[in-house]
């Protein structure tokens, strides 16, 4: 197995979803086809990661996966989005409205800060050492 494809994030709208993702996080749309229930098939990935791992941004459709929007990780840091220039990218993010929780650190791993998305799910932004 060469590589994980996807990864679900559910969400309360595809719409506002992809325009968070592509606009703010500067992700691209990889797909967005509709599978005629009323439901999508929504891929976006950060741009030019063309083998990498991408987000299967999900609309939740019941009370139980509605409760899980923005607590899939139980409040833990659960999405790592690396960079190779974190202060342009943690300056077009804070631009475009990101909500970081933090300033950004430097630790001996790398340049760190965390953020929020529009549900309220944690990500690193990380900017590895040596990277």
């Amino acid at each position: 197995m060469p590589a994980l494809a996807l990864v679900t994030l559910v969400v309360r709208d595809y719409d506002e979803a992809v325009d968070f993702y592509t606009r703010a996080l500067g992700f691209e749309l990889v797909e967005d086809t509709d599978r005629g229930d009323g439901s999508r098939w929504v891929v976006v990935r950060p741009r030019g990661a063309a083998q990498g791992t991408g987000l299967l941004l999900a609309r939740a459709k019941n009370e139980t996966e509605e409760a899980a929007v923005g607590a899939q990780t139980g409040g833990r840091v659960g999405f790592f989005l690396h960079t190779d220039d974190f202060g342009r990218d943690h300056a077009r993010m804070t631009a475009a409205g990101v909500r970081f929780l933090e300033e950004p650190r430097h630790e001996p791993y790398g340049s760190v800060a965390v953020f929020e998305d529009l549900y309220g799910n944690r990500w690193d932004l990380l900017q590895p050492a040596g990277a």
